[in-house]
Protein backbone atom coordinates (compact mmCIF):
# COMPACT_ATOMS: atom_id res chain seq x y z
CA UNK A 1 0.00 0.00 0.00
CA UNK A 2 2.79 2.67 1.19
CA UNK A 3 4.87 1.51 -2.23
CA UNK A 4 1.62 1.98 -4.61
CA UNK A 5 0.85 5.62 -2.96
CA UNK A 6 5.05 6.67 -3.16
CA UNK A 7 4.42 5.87 -7.26
CA UNK A 8 1.21 7.86 -7.01
CA UNK A 9 3.13 10.82 -5.56
CA UNK A 10 5.68 10.18 -7.90
CA UNK A 11 3.70 10.74 -10.44
CA UNK A 12 1.54 13.61 -9.19
CA UNK A 13 5.31 15.62 -9.05
CA UNK A 14 6.35 13.95 -12.35
CA UNK A 15 3.61 15.08 -14.35
CA UNK A 16 3.70 18.82 -13.82
CA UNK A 17 7.59 18.96 -14.38
CA UNK A 18 7.72 17.30 -17.89
CA UNK A 19 4.48 19.86 -18.83
CA UNK A 20 6.72 22.87 -17.87
CA UNK A 21 9.89 21.11 -19.03
CA UNK A 22 7.98 20.26 -22.74
CA UNK A 23 6.36 24.04 -22.71
CA UNK A 24 10.01 25.48 -22.10
CA UNK A 25 11.53 23.46 -24.77
CA UNK A 26 8.61 24.77 -27.11
CA UNK A 27 9.16 27.98 -26.27
CA UNK A 28 12.22 27.86 -27.44
CA UNK A 29 12.38 26.11 -30.42
CA UNK A 30 9.76 28.45 -31.89
CA UNK A 31 11.19 31.42 -30.47
CA UNK A 32 10.95 34.38 -32.76
CA UNK A 33 14.31 35.11 -34.15
CA UNK A 34 14.45 37.85 -36.45
CA UNK A 35 17.53 39.03 -38.53
CA UNK A 36 19.37 42.21 -38.01
CA UNK A 37 17.64 43.86 -40.73
CA UNK A 38 14.12 42.71 -42.26
CA UNK A 39 13.25 44.50 -46.19
CA UNK A 40 9.32 44.71 -45.07
CA UNK A 41 6.98 44.90 -47.99
CA UNK A 42 4.75 48.21 -48.17
CA UNK A 43 1.41 47.53 -49.74
CA UNK A 44 -0.08 50.00 -51.96
CA UNK A 45 2.67 52.27 -52.04
CA UNK A 46 1.25 55.19 -54.62
CA UNK A 47 1.67 58.28 -52.90
CA UNK A 48 3.59 61.60 -54.18
CA UNK A 49 7.25 61.95 -52.78
CA UNK A 50 7.77 65.03 -50.34
CA UNK A 51 8.58 68.29 -51.05
CA UNK A 52 10.77 70.50 -49.46
CA UNK A 53 9.38 73.69 -47.58
CA UNK A 54 6.10 72.27 -48.01
CA UNK A 55 4.34 71.28 -44.16
CA UNK A 56 3.58 67.43 -43.62
CA UNK A 57 1.71 66.07 -40.40
CA UNK A 58 3.09 62.56 -38.24
CA UNK A 59 0.68 61.34 -35.57
CA UNK A 60 1.89 58.76 -33.42
CA UNK A 61 -0.25 56.49 -31.17
CA UNK A 62 0.62 53.65 -29.05
CA UNK A 63 -2.99 51.96 -29.00
CA UNK A 64 -2.40 49.47 -26.61
CA UNK A 65 -4.08 46.61 -29.04
CA UNK A 66 -7.38 47.95 -28.69
CA UNK A 67 -7.70 46.70 -25.12
CA UNK A 68 -6.31 49.07 -22.77
CA UNK A 69 -8.90 51.30 -22.32
CA UNK A 70 -10.29 53.15 -19.05
CA UNK A 71 -11.87 50.85 -17.72
CA UNK A 72 -8.66 48.23 -17.92
CA UNK A 73 -5.66 47.88 -15.86
CA UNK A 74 -2.30 45.38 -16.54
CA UNK A 75 -0.87 43.10 -14.44
CA UNK A 76 3.24 44.09 -15.41
CA UNK A 77 2.08 47.65 -14.07
CA UNK A 78 0.48 46.09 -10.65
CA UNK A 79 -2.74 44.83 -12.04
CA UNK A 80 -4.63 41.90 -12.81
CA UNK A 81 -5.56 42.14 -16.24
CA UNK A 82 -3.79 40.67 -19.45
CA UNK A 83 -6.33 40.90 -21.71
CA UNK A 84 -9.20 42.78 -23.45
CA UNK A 85 -12.68 42.81 -21.48
CA UNK A 86 -14.80 41.43 -24.68
CA UNK A 87 -14.34 41.20 -28.41
CA UNK A 88 -17.12 43.92 -28.25
CA UNK A 89 -15.20 46.60 -26.43
CA UNK A 90 -11.95 45.42 -28.36
CA UNK A 91 -13.75 46.13 -31.81
CA UNK A 92 -15.44 49.29 -30.14
CA UNK A 93 -11.90 50.51 -29.06
CA UNK A 94 -10.44 49.62 -32.60
CA UNK A 95 -13.17 52.02 -33.93
CA UNK A 96 -12.83 55.02 -32.21
CA UNK A 97 -9.21 54.75 -32.64
CA UNK A 98 -9.54 55.04 -36.04
CA UNK A 99 -11.93 57.76 -35.78
CA UNK A 100 -9.63 59.59 -33.76
CA UNK A 101 -6.55 58.86 -36.59
CA UNK A 102 -9.00 60.55 -39.67
CA UNK A 103 -9.53 63.54 -36.96
CA UNK A 104 -5.52 64.27 -37.37
CA UNK A 105 -5.69 64.07 -41.08
CA UNK A 106 -1.96 63.18 -40.77
CA UNK A 107 0.60 62.42 -43.58
CA UNK A 108 1.68 59.72 -41.26
CA UNK A 109 0.77 57.30 -38.94
CA UNK A 110 3.18 55.52 -36.57
CA UNK A 111 1.53 53.26 -34.51
CA UNK A 112 2.42 50.47 -31.42
CA UNK A 113 0.75 47.70 -30.29
CA UNK A 114 -1.21 47.34 -33.22
CA UNK A 115 -2.11 43.56 -32.92
CA UNK A 116 -2.51 40.54 -35.90
CA UNK A 117 -3.62 37.87 -34.12
CA UNK A 118 -3.59 37.94 -30.77
CA UNK A 119 -5.95 36.33 -27.36
CA UNK A 120 -5.20 39.87 -25.89
CA UNK A 121 -7.70 41.58 -28.76
CA UNK A 122 -9.84 38.57 -29.37
CA UNK A 123 -7.94 37.62 -32.64
CA UNK A 124 -9.08 40.37 -34.33
CA UNK A 125 -6.75 41.34 -37.22
CA UNK A 126 -6.11 45.21 -36.04
CA UNK A 127 -3.10 45.80 -38.87
CA UNK A 128 -6.31 44.22 -41.29
CA UNK A 129 -8.98 46.77 -39.89
CA UNK A 130 -6.57 50.11 -39.85
CA UNK A 131 -5.41 49.10 -43.01
CA UNK A 132 -9.03 48.65 -44.49
CA UNK A 133 -9.75 52.27 -42.90
CA UNK A 134 -7.19 53.88 -45.19
CA UNK A 135 -7.51 52.73 -47.87
CA UNK A 136 -5.42 55.63 -49.94
CA UNK A 137 -2.59 54.93 -47.75
CA UNK A 138 0.38 52.55 -47.91
CA UNK A 139 1.13 50.06 -45.15
CA UNK A 140 4.14 48.77 -43.53
CA UNK A 141 4.14 46.45 -40.94
CA UNK A 142 7.03 45.34 -38.15
CA UNK A 143 6.49 42.04 -35.93
CA UNK A 144 7.93 43.27 -32.53
CA UNK A 145 6.34 40.34 -30.46
CA UNK A 146 5.26 36.79 -31.13
CA UNK A 147 5.01 34.38 -28.83
CA UNK A 148 2.94 30.93 -29.04
CA UNK A 149 1.95 31.26 -25.49
CA UNK A 150 2.59 33.47 -22.74
CA UNK A 151 1.48 31.61 -19.44
CA UNK A 152 1.08 34.52 -16.84
CA UNK A 153 -0.79 35.57 -15.30
CA UNK A 154 -1.27 32.31 -13.83
CA UNK A 155 -5.41 32.23 -13.60
CA UNK A 156 -5.84 34.52 -16.47
CA UNK A 157 -2.76 34.36 -18.78
CA UNK A 158 -1.71 36.76 -21.68
CA UNK A 159 -2.04 33.40 -23.87
CA UNK A 160 -0.94 34.05 -27.77
CA UNK A 161 0.64 37.07 -29.05
CA UNK A 162 1.21 38.23 -32.66
CA UNK A 163 1.59 42.39 -32.92
CA UNK A 164 3.50 44.74 -34.36
CA UNK A 165 4.66 47.93 -35.62
CA UNK A 166 2.32 49.63 -38.00
CA UNK A 167 3.32 53.05 -40.20
CA UNK A 168 0.61 54.30 -42.42
CA UNK A 169 1.42 57.14 -44.89
CA UNK A 170 -0.23 59.02 -47.89
CA UNK A 171 3.65 59.59 -49.18
CA UNK A 172 5.78 57.48 -51.51
CA UNK A 173 8.52 55.58 -49.82
CA UNK A 174 11.64 54.11 -51.27
CA UNK A 175 12.16 51.19 -49.07
CA UNK A 176 10.92 50.18 -45.04
CA UNK A 177 13.42 48.22 -42.61
CA UNK A 178 12.91 46.41 -39.64
CA UNK A 179 15.72 47.23 -37.63
CA UNK A 180 16.16 44.54 -34.67
CA UNK A 181 17.26 46.53 -31.37
CA UNK A 182 20.02 45.34 -28.73
CA UNK A 183 19.71 43.99 -25.62
CA UNK A 184 17.10 41.01 -24.14
CA UNK A 185 15.85 39.59 -20.89
CA UNK A 186 17.58 36.18 -20.06
CA UNK A 187 16.70 32.62 -21.04
CA UNK A 188 13.67 32.10 -20.83
CA UNK A 189 12.04 35.04 -20.14
CA UNK A 190 12.89 36.51 -23.11
CA UNK A 191 10.98 33.80 -24.82
CA UNK A 192 7.77 35.63 -23.79
CA UNK A 193 9.02 39.14 -24.36
CA UNK A 194 8.99 41.38 -26.89
CA UNK A 195 11.57 41.38 -30.15
CA UNK A 196 11.85 45.29 -29.62
CA UNK A 197 12.66 46.60 -33.08
CA UNK A 198 12.02 49.75 -35.41
CA UNK A 199 10.63 50.89 -38.84
CA UNK A 200 13.09 52.77 -41.07
CA UNK A 201 11.22 53.89 -44.19
CA UNK A 202 12.96 55.98 -46.81
CA UNK A 203 11.00 59.10 -48.53
CA UNK A 204 12.53 60.44 -51.35
CA UNK A 205 12.61 64.53 -51.20
CA UNK A 206 12.11 66.58 -54.64
CA UNK A 207 15.43 67.71 -53.71
CA UNK A 208 17.24 64.65 -53.98
CA UNK A 209 17.83 63.58 -50.16
CA UNK A 210 15.51 61.54 -47.78
CA UNK A 211 13.99 61.72 -44.75
CA UNK A 212 14.15 58.65 -43.20
CA UNK A 213 10.95 58.30 -40.75
CA UNK A 214 11.17 55.95 -37.75
CA UNK A 215 8.60 54.50 -35.79
CA UNK A 216 9.70 53.12 -32.69
CA UNK A 217 8.69 51.09 -29.68
CA UNK A 218 11.40 51.08 -26.66
CA UNK A 219 11.46 48.54 -23.49
CA UNK A 220 10.23 49.67 -20.35
CA UNK A 221 10.36 47.14 -17.89
CA UNK A 222 13.77 45.87 -17.68
CA UNK A 223 15.15 46.59 -14.37
CA UNK A 224 18.05 48.98 -14.03
CA UNK A 225 17.34 50.35 -17.24
CA UNK A 226 20.00 48.37 -19.19
CA UNK A 227 18.61 47.70 -22.30
CA UNK A 228 16.79 50.70 -22.83
CA UNK A 229 20.57 51.82 -22.43
CA UNK A 230 21.75 49.98 -25.31
CA UNK A 231 18.67 50.74 -27.25
CA UNK A 232 19.37 54.31 -27.12
CA UNK A 233 23.16 53.60 -27.91
CA UNK A 234 21.89 51.96 -31.28
CA UNK A 235 19.74 54.57 -31.69
CA UNK A 236 22.59 57.24 -31.51
CA UNK A 237 24.61 55.30 -33.69
CA UNK A 238 21.68 54.88 -36.41
CA UNK A 239 21.54 58.73 -35.94
CA UNK A 240 25.16 59.57 -36.77
CA UNK A 241 25.11 57.62 -39.62
CA UNK A 242 22.18 59.21 -40.92
CA UNK A 243 23.26 62.52 -40.58
CA UNK A 244 26.73 61.89 -42.56
CA UNK A 245 24.31 60.74 -45.33
CA UNK A 246 22.71 64.41 -44.83
CA UNK A 247 19.13 62.93 -44.53
CA UNK A 248 16.22 64.18 -42.70
CA UNK A 249 15.34 62.40 -39.61
CA UNK A 250 11.87 61.83 -37.17
CA UNK A 251 12.42 59.53 -34.76
CA UNK A 252 9.12 59.32 -33.43
CA UNK A 253 6.38 56.45 -31.15
CA UNK A 254 7.03 55.14 -27.19
CA UNK A 255 10.21 55.94 -25.95
CA UNK A 256 8.79 54.42 -22.38
CA UNK A 257 11.22 57.68 -20.62
CA UNK A 258 9.83 61.07 -19.54
CA UNK A 259 10.79 63.31 -22.37
CA UNK A 260 13.12 66.14 -22.14
CA UNK A 261 11.29 69.37 -21.58
CA UNK A 262 8.18 67.65 -19.67
CA UNK A 263 7.35 68.01 -16.17
CA UNK A 264 5.02 65.18 -14.88
CA UNK A 265 4.57 67.15 -11.21
CA UNK A 266 2.23 68.96 -13.26
CA UNK A 267 -1.03 66.17 -14.11
CA UNK A 268 -2.62 66.01 -10.63
CA UNK A 269 -2.40 62.46 -9.19
CA UNK A 270 -2.68 60.59 -5.96
CA UNK A 271 0.30 57.89 -6.91
CA UNK A 272 4.37 58.35 -6.86
CA UNK A 273 6.48 57.94 -9.77
CA UNK A 274 6.42 54.75 -10.78
CA UNK A 275 9.19 52.45 -10.87
CA UNK A 276 9.31 51.48 -14.88
CA UNK A 277 9.53 54.90 -15.90
CA UNK A 278 12.79 56.82 -16.02
CA UNK A 279 13.77 60.05 -17.29
CA UNK A 280 15.37 60.81 -20.25
CA UNK A 281 19.15 60.51 -20.15
CA UNK A 282 20.46 64.11 -20.87
CA UNK A 283 23.36 62.97 -22.42
CA UNK A 284 21.63 60.85 -25.35
CA UNK A 285 20.35 64.25 -27.59
CA UNK A 286 22.26 64.72 -31.09
CA UNK A 287 23.80 67.79 -31.47
CA UNK A 288 21.41 70.62 -33.01
CA UNK A 289 18.16 67.60 -32.78
CA UNK A 290 14.95 68.99 -31.11
CA UNK A 291 12.43 66.96 -29.23
CA UNK A 292 8.69 67.68 -30.60
CA UNK A 293 6.42 66.88 -27.52
CA UNK A 294 3.57 68.55 -26.00
CA UNK A 295 4.29 69.13 -22.19
CA UNK A 296 0.63 70.05 -21.44
CA UNK A 297 -0.86 67.01 -22.56
CA UNK A 298 -0.11 63.64 -20.97
CA UNK A 299 0.48 60.66 -23.18
CA UNK A 300 0.38 57.70 -20.91
CA UNK A 301 -1.11 56.49 -17.58
CA UNK A 302 -0.44 53.82 -14.64
CA UNK A 303 -2.45 51.18 -15.30
CA UNK A 304 -2.18 49.43 -11.82
CA UNK A 305 -5.98 50.67 -12.04
CA UNK A 306 -8.41 51.62 -13.90
CA UNK A 307 -8.68 54.93 -15.07
CA UNK A 308 -9.35 57.73 -12.66
CA UNK A 309 -8.94 61.35 -13.49
CA UNK A 310 -6.86 62.97 -10.41
CA UNK A 311 -5.15 59.03 -9.58
CA UNK A 312 -3.01 57.52 -11.91
CA UNK A 313 0.02 58.96 -12.58
CA UNK A 314 0.40 60.67 -16.04
CA UNK A 315 3.51 61.58 -17.80
CA UNK A 316 4.97 62.47 -21.50
CA UNK A 317 6.81 59.39 -23.14
CA UNK A 318 5.54 59.96 -26.74
CA UNK A 319 6.79 62.50 -29.15
CA UNK A 320 9.52 63.01 -31.65
CA UNK A 321 12.99 63.99 -32.05
CA UNK A 322 13.65 65.80 -35.14
CA UNK A 323 17.08 66.25 -36.75
CA UNK A 324 18.53 69.91 -37.20
CA UNK A 325 17.59 70.31 -40.83
CA UNK A 326 14.03 69.93 -40.23
CA UNK A 327 11.39 72.90 -38.86
CA UNK A 328 8.79 72.05 -36.39
CA UNK A 329 5.64 74.32 -37.01
CA UNK A 330 3.30 72.71 -34.37
CA UNK A 331 3.09 69.96 -31.88
CA UNK A 332 -0.59 68.52 -30.20
CA UNK A 333 -1.12 66.02 -27.53
CA UNK A 334 -4.64 64.72 -27.84
CA UNK A 335 -6.37 64.68 -24.27
CA UNK A 336 -8.53 62.11 -24.95
CA UNK A 337 -8.75 60.84 -21.07
CA UNK A 338 -7.38 57.43 -22.30
CA UNK A 339 -10.89 56.07 -23.30
CA UNK A 340 -9.62 53.83 -25.71
CA UNK A 341 -5.79 52.96 -25.32
CA UNK A 342 -3.50 53.73 -21.95
CA UNK A 343 -1.71 56.42 -24.25
CA UNK A 344 -2.69 59.44 -25.96
CA UNK A 345 -1.58 60.24 -29.60
CA UNK A 346 0.71 62.91 -30.13
CA UNK A 347 0.53 65.08 -33.70
CA UNK A 348 3.66 67.00 -34.69
CA UNK A 349 3.55 69.57 -37.82
CA UNK A 350 6.78 69.49 -39.72
CA UNK A 351 8.67 71.24 -42.79
CA UNK A 352 11.89 70.09 -44.53
CA UNK A 353 14.38 73.09 -44.76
Amino acid sequence: MIKKTLKWLGWIVLIPVLIIALFLIYITVDDYKPAAQVELQTSNNKGENLKQGEPFTVTTFNIGYAGLDQGQDFFMDGGTMSRSSSKKQTEANLSSIGDILEDTGSNLYLLQEVDVNSSRSNHINEVEELTNRFPTYSSTFAINYKVPWVPIPVLHPMGSVHSGLLTLSTLHSASSTRFDLPGKEKWPVQQNELDRAFIASRFPVNNGKELVLINLHLSAFDKGGNIRKQQLDFLASFIKQEMEKGSYLIMGGDWNHSLPGTDSSQFKTTQGWPEWLQAFPETFTPKGFQWANDPSTPSVRTLDVSYQAGVNFRAVIDGFLISPNIEIVSVQGHDLSFKNSDHNPVTGSFILK
